[in-house]
Formats: structure tokens, sequence, C-alpha cells
């Protein structure tokens, strides 16, 4: 049996599985491994995950950990160990990147761009084994095109400054109980205003079929594909692949942005695991 953990700040989704079939599914908390010690992971999976696992644990041979922050050597250590000591059956524990998942489980083993549009966006050229090539997403505030934070952030913009019809701007601020005090508290002064951002884009796919948001909408998904996915033109075919909530909801204005950049749509998964139980097994 392997383990297979797609870990996020939010949840992480663990999945046991043997002979390419799904056994047991957990979802535990959050982990944001740029954030806690290796001896606070260590705690909360013999917490939450252990537990749930049973007599499961025992017959587990490797584990694969893909988690967002897994991008140092010290970092990956840290996860490593801290499964290892609640999973001691593991011979071989393999610790990676959220992008890899990605470009794992939308291109197996094939060359390809491969995307996230999620809370945040990121994207590279996979060449079948590794990432050959990362254009930096720099966060919400100087980069991550399309994401669910840059939406948000568009949307927000945009009904403070009315650049909405008055009828839209009136809907989104009754919807969500705002005003602009609780906005700019929000996102100036609470922590994560990436996630609260993120949170009010149900309001663009609901009103999707307004100009006005569609047109908000595409020009985000137009500026990914410009200043991220362009770079790697050459490399592979045009086509690009994606992962994420925000890629699985959009995708008709996604494929919309794609053509207008000279770009087409693959695969899209709302989350990688079902890619990445089939790349494992």
């Amino acid at each position: 049996m392997i383990l297979i953990a797609d870990c996020g700040s939010t949840k992480v989704d663990w999945c046991v599985v043997r002979n390419g079939k799904v056994e047991k599914q957990v979802f535990t908390c959050g982990m944001n491994a740029v954030m806690l010690t290796e001896e606070e992971m260590r705690t909360r999976i013999a917490a939450e995950l252990v537990p749930e696992l049973g007599e499961r644990a025992a017959g587990i041979e490797a584990v694969y950990f893909y988690g967002a922050g897994c991008i140092s050597p010290e970092v990956c250590g840290n996860v490593a160990r801290a499964i290892s000591a609640n999973i001691p059956s593991a011979g071989t524990v393999e610790v990676h990147t959220d992008l890899l998942a990605a470009a794992r489980a939308l291109c197996g083993r094939r060359p390809g761009i491969a995307c996230i549009l999620g809370t945040g966006s990121n994207s590279c050229y996979y060449d079948g084994s590794a990432i050959a090539m990362n254009v930096s997403p720099l966060g919400f505030i100087l980069g991550d095109e399309g994401s669910g934070a840059v939406l948000g952030k568009l949307l927000v913009g945009d009904v403070l400054k009315a650049q909405l019809p008055a009828d839209l701007c009136e809907k989104f601020l009754h919807q969500y109980d705002l005003t602009l005090l609780d906005i700019i508290r929000r996102v100036y002064k609470e922590p994560q205003p990436n996630r609260f951002l993120a949170s009010v884009t149900p309001f663009l796919i609901e009103n999707i079929d307004r100009a006005e948001v569609r047109a908000l909408v595409q020009s985000s998904f137009e500026a990914f594909f410009r200043r991220n996915v362009s770079r790697y033109a050459g490399m592979c075919e045009p086509c690009a692949h994606f992962v994420g909530s925000i890629a699985h909801y959009y995708r008709d204005v996604l494929a919309d942005a794609a053509a207008a950049t000279g770009f087409t749509v693959g695969t899209i998964l709302k989350s990688p695991m079902e890619g990445l139980i089939q790349f494992h097994s």
C-alpha cells in the first residue's frame, strides 16, 4: 500500500491506495510546511491522521507528500521526518511541491505545460519527469494572475470604485454583508487577505452572464497566459493543462482567454488526487 497526500493551508487530503484503488481517504487540517516546525507537524499527523488509518498504517510501504511551501531541502526534510516518525513502515517518503503534483496529475510522464488556478496561481513546463522551467507566480500583490485572490481583488476594487453597474455593486455588498470599512480591514489589517479575496469569487461565476463580469474574469485569465504560459512557447505544443477550483468552475471563460492569446486548454482537474493516484499506480 502507498499513501498519497495533497496538502494545502486549509486541508490535507490523504489517500491510502492499493493496486490503484483507494482503500481509505482521510481529511485533516491544513499544514503550511514553511510556518510549522517539524515537531508541530509530527504532533498533528499523530493526532489527526494516524488514528484514522488504524491498522492500515502498518502496511504502508511508501508515502508521497505534495504541498505548497515544500520548496527547499530543509522544509522537505522536516516534513519527511515528521511523516516517518508516525509511519515507520514506509521505506520511501518523498516530499514535493504542489506544482509537481499538478504536473504529474495532468501530464503523467509526458511533457507539457501544467498550471494551477486556485486561491493562488502557478505554472511550469514539465519535461515528463521534472519541472524544467517555472515562471515565479510572485503572489497576489505582484502576480498570481487568474487566481481566486486576484479575481477577488479586481472584483472588490471595481465595486468600491463603481466600475461595475450600480445594481451589481449593490448586490455584491448586500450578498456578502460588507461595507467599505469591512473590506479595508479584511484586506489591510487581518491575516491572510488572499483567502478573504478568493472567498468572494463565487459572485463572479453567479453573474458570469453579465458582460462586465465576464470581461473582468477573461482579462485576468488572458494576463495569466501572456505573463506566464507564453514563457514556455516553443518548448512543446501550445496547450496548457490546469488543476484547481478556479480553472474547474470557469473553464469556458478560460478556453476563450486561451484562444485569445494563441493557446488551447487541455485537461482540467478540480483536484490533483485522481491524477496522482494514476501516476503512482
